[in-house]
Formats: C-alpha cells, sequence, structure tokens
C-alpha cells in the first residue's frame, strides 16, 4: 500500500551538524525529497538515503535558485506524489525562515505537513563565540530583529526608537550590509556609541569569523576587515564576556581546514576527533571499498580455514569484509577452530575485539612490513600455514617477510578500494575553489585514489599552504611516489596519533582565514 505524502519542514539548525535535533534526524533518514537551502551544512544531506532526491532551494538574500512561490509548489507536487518530503531550513524555520508561509501553502492544499523546530542562529552563533544572549549582569530579555531592510527607509515596520529604548540584548540577523545605518539609528535613538557590538560569520562551524567593537566602530571595522553574509550582531554589554567565554574559537585546531579522505563508513570517528578541536573539516572519502574481482581465493581459504595456523589482518576494512563472507559459509565463530590472530595495529585489534577475537600477536610499530617479526616472538614460523586477508592491491613487504623466515602464506584479496567520485556535501568543489591547511591520509589506496582525482602536485601548486598528514610509513611512502614529501607522519600511526600530531604541529599561533 502506498504511503500517503507528507512535508517535514525542518529546521536544520545554525550549521554545526552536531546541533540538528533527534526528530530531525529520524525523518531526514527516511526522506524520499530533500529541499535544502543556502544556509544548511550539506554535511547532513549525508543523513538522507543515497536513492533520496535532492533538491538545492537556494534561498540567501540575492540568490533564490528556486522562487518562493515555485518552491512552494514543489512541495505541494511532491508530497501529492505520496513522497517523503523533507524541507531543510537553516536555524528554525519559523525564526525569519519563511517557513511560515511554507506551512500556510501546504494547510491551503490539504498537504500533511509536520513542523520539527530547530536550535536558532540567534542564540547559538553567539554561544559560540563566547557570547551569552542574557545574563543576570547585564539584562534579562533579548530582542531578535532583521536588518535586511533598510532602518532609515520612511515605511520601516521596525521602531527603532522603541528598539534602542527597550532593555537588553540586540541580536541582529542579516545586517551586515546596512550595519552602518543600524548602528547610527540605535545611536540617534539614545543607545550609546560605547556599546559593545560582535557580529559571528558562519557561526557554530569550523570557518566561524568574529569581529568586535562599539557602535561607533563596527561599521569601520567590517569595511576594514571585508566582513560579509551570512553573520548575526549582538549588541548590548553581554559581549564584554566574550573574552572570558569564548570556548569554541579557542579550540586548539580552530582556524584549520582539514581533509579527511578515508571512506565514507570510516570517515566519521577521525572528521568527529577533528571537529571537536575546532577544525574546519572537508570529507572528501577518495575510496569506497567493494567486492575483490576473484571470489574463488576468497572462497577456497575460508572452506579451508582450519588448514591455516594464523590468519594475519592489516586493516579493519580487512576484518569487516573477511567476517561477512565467513558468517555466509558458517554459522559459529567457534568454526574459526584454533587458528591464532595477529594484527596490523590496534584499530584493526579493535574491530577483532568487536567479534569478541583476542588479537595473539600485533607489532610495536603499527605497519604491515613489522607482523612477521611480531609473529616470530610468539611462535616458530618455519613452515606454519599463513593466511593473509588483504586489499587486491597491497604493498609485498609482509608476504616477503613471511616468506623470508619459512612460513608458506597464502595472500587473499578479501576486498579492493575504487575510486568514489561523488560530491553530495560539495566538499571536494570547495577544495578546488578555496583550497585547505592539511590533507590526511590513511591508507596508501587513499592517496592514490586522491591524487587521481585532484593531481595532488598540481593542487599544492595552486595552494602553496596546503600541507599533508600521513598516517604512516607506507601511506608516506605513497606520497613520495608522487613527488610529495609528506609534511608530517603521524606517530604512532594510528588516528588517534594523527589527531595528536596534527595538534602538535599546529599548536604554534594559529593564522586565521581572511573573512
Amino acid at each position: 500500500m502506498k504511503h500517503k505524502g507528507i512535508v517535514h519542514l525542518v529546521g536544520a539548525g545554525p550549521g554545526d551538524p552536531g546541533l540538528l535535533t533527534l526528530r530531525g534526524a529520524e525523518v531526514l533518514g527516511r526522506a524520499e525529497v530533500v529541499v535544502y537551502d543556502a544556509l544548511v551544512n550539506p554535511d547532513l544531506l549525508r543523513l538522507a538515503p543515497r536513492t533520496a532526491e535532492i533538491i538545492y532551494g537556494g534561498k540567501r538574500s540575492r540568490e533564490h535558485a528556486i522562487p518562493q512561490e515555485d518552491l512552494n509548489q514543489l512541495l505541494v507536487a511532491k508530497a501529492r506524489e505520496g513522497k517523503v518530503v523533507v524541507r531543510l531550513k537553516g536555524g528554525d524555520p519559523y525564526v525569519f525562515g519563511r517557513g511560515g508561509e511554507e506551512a500556510e501553502e501546504l494547510a491551503a492544499a490539504g498537504v500533511p505537513f509536520e513542523v520539527v523546530p530547530g536550535i536558532s542562529s540567534t542564540v547559538a552563533a553567539p554561544n559560540y563565540a563566547g557570547i551569552p544572549v542574557t545574563h543576570r549582569d547585564f539584562c534579562s530579555s533579548y530582542q531578535v530583529i532583521t536588518g535586511h531592510e533598510d532602518p532609515t527607509k520612511a515605511e520601516s515596520s521596525l521602531d527603532w526608537a522603541q528598539i534602542a529604548r527597550t532593555p537588553g540584548t540586540k541580536v541582529i540577523l542579516m545586517g551586515v550590509e546596512r550595519i552602518r545605518e543600524i548602528a547610527v539609528e540605535l545611536v540617534r535613538n539614545g543607545m550609546p556609541d560605547s556599546t559593545p557590538v560582535a557580529m559571528i560569520r558562519w557561526g557554530t562551524t569550523g570557518r566561524q569569523q568574529s569581529i568586535d567593537g562599539t557602535l561607533a566602530t563596527i561599521a569601520g571595522i567590517v569595511a576594514e576587515r571585508k566582513f560579509s553574509a551570512p553573520a548575526v550582531t549582538i549588541v548590548g554589554g553581554v559581549v564584554s564576556l566574550r573574552n572570558r567565554l569564548n570556548w569554541f574559537e579557542n579550540r586548539p585546531l580552530f582556524g584549520h581546514r582539514v581533509v579527511v579522505t578515508r571512506t565514507r563508513e570510516q570517515a566519521s570517528q577521525l572528521a568527529r576527533e577533528l571537529s571537536e578541536r575546532g577544525a574546519e573539516v572537508l570529507e572528501i572519502p577518495t575510496i569506497k571499498i567493494v567486492p575483490p574481482a576473484d571470489f574463488n581465493p576468497l572462497i577456497e581459504s575460508i572452506t579451508s580455514i582450519g588448514e591455516y595456523n594464523w590468519i594475519v589482518f592489516t586493516s579493519p576494512n580487512g576484518v569487516t569484509a573477511f567476517f561477512d563472507y565467513f558468517f555466509k559459509a558458517y554459522d559459529d565463530l567457534r568454526c574459526l577452530g584454533m587458528v591464532r590472530i595477529a594484527a596490523v595495529g590496534p584499530a584493526t585489534a579493535a574491530r577483532l575485539k568487536e567479534l569478541h577475537l583476542r588479537v595473539d600477536a600485533m607489532p610495536e610499530e603499527y605497519v604491515a612490513s613489522k607482523v612477521a617479526g611480531a609473529i616470530a616472538k610468539v611462535d616458530e614460523l618455519e613452515n606454519l600455514r599463513i593466511l593473509c586477508m588483504r586489499a587486491q592491491v597491497a604493498q609485498p613487504d609482509l608476504v616477503i617477510q613471511l616468506e623470508s623466515k619459512g612460513a608458506i602464506v597464502d595472500d587473499v584479496a578479501c576486498y579492493q578500494t575504487v575510486p568514489e567520485t561523488e560530491d553530495r556535501n560539495g566538499a571536494a568543489a570547495r577544495l578546488l575553489e578555496e583550497g585547505a591547511d592539511w590533507v590526511t591520509f590513511t591508507s596508501a589506496s587513499t592517496v592514490e585514489h586522491f591524487h587521481a582525482r585532484f593531481d595532488l602536485p598540481k593542487l599544492r601548486a595552486a595552494f602553496p599552504g596546503l600541507k599533508t598528514l600521513s598516517i604512516g610509513p607506507e601511506t608516506s611512502k605513497a606520497l613520495t611516489a608522487l613527488g610529495v614529501t609528506p609534511d608530517h607522519e603521524a606517530k604512532p600511526h594510528t588516528i588517534d596519533g594523527m589527531v595528536a600530531s596534527l595538534e602538535r604541529k599546529v599548536s604554534s599561533p594559529r593564522s586565521k582565514r581572511a573573512a
């Protein structure tokens, strides 16, 4: 039975994807159509099913990809097709978002709809810049004002005299282009020209930029810094708390743009660690994991698993892929028998631990070429039957080392990496247009596929400040083969090691991006 169409007007929040509500994420996860605005963080689109139709609605002051009336009719039409439609709107749908107009149109058309409130930039952006909009030592109220209309026009709907006289913080949206006129009106109507003012651009995101001054100086600072929309303006004494409460902009990686090239499924851990330290993260997966080209060696090794003394895993991907196929052949983990397990490093060991499997050998230096030495410490390698479960294309050092010590090795591909070219979140386009500070590589294959897509030496020539961070020696070799000397190699060779290494490298005074 075909379900009835519905439109969910969802507040996407102010920009930080983590500020989307649970209800918003839930409906986005089953959307068939997503219509999103310019101020929505496109990373949220990853929460929608891959089969969902994605429509860009624009909706900046001078950028309307779809005129509002046409957009209203689009929502109605898609719902009448029986689709689950999610209308993603920056901030909250009913706070200067024209969500009320869209809801009216849906109601008039008899289309079922739901409104999912979102966190408004009116409170979130000041928060991330160290400014509470209310504070008992300064004020007990705040006003939210649109700065989009000209404050000097004869028929303004805003009473600037009343606004200036009313106690409390003034939060002004869409007022960057008219900040000089707004400041003049507030002073002319009684506010001291020494009243503190702050402006936050791209609030709550890794590219957040903020400036502060007074009603007398802020317009000049905006012009000098070439500060532009979208931004939130805060006027009032609470701005003076910024120096003490500015928690977000004082994070160790704030002001640095970092590219994560891991697979889409694996990127979240590294991206989360970097984001929590204040970095602006561009997730650009360059590879995806697919089955090997030839299944026969994999099938043969699994059906004869009892003949092996050891299985060696060199990545979490290998663990996942192997056991996906293993459980198609067997329904009991005990069918592994007495085989012992070696892992290249802690990430691989952690994936095995999820299956309640203990690792019997792991090298102190987390590289594949050291695995043979780790096994040799607990077992005599001569005539041991060893199964290496790896990617279809892998460095030969591991097998060479094992065979040189007398082991009988079956090197079997349980997966292969292929290029990922989708750019659903627009991160690849941003990299080509604006560059980045760091590109992180977690395997040789991420290097090779990133280079195939972007031409790494050419990209570095276009953006001389672009630096590379490698997870370990094998990844560094792949960079060197391209004529690119890694700017830094993580120690230890883990995701946590990469994050810690990056923190150490950027601990010197940060160079903030120009507004």
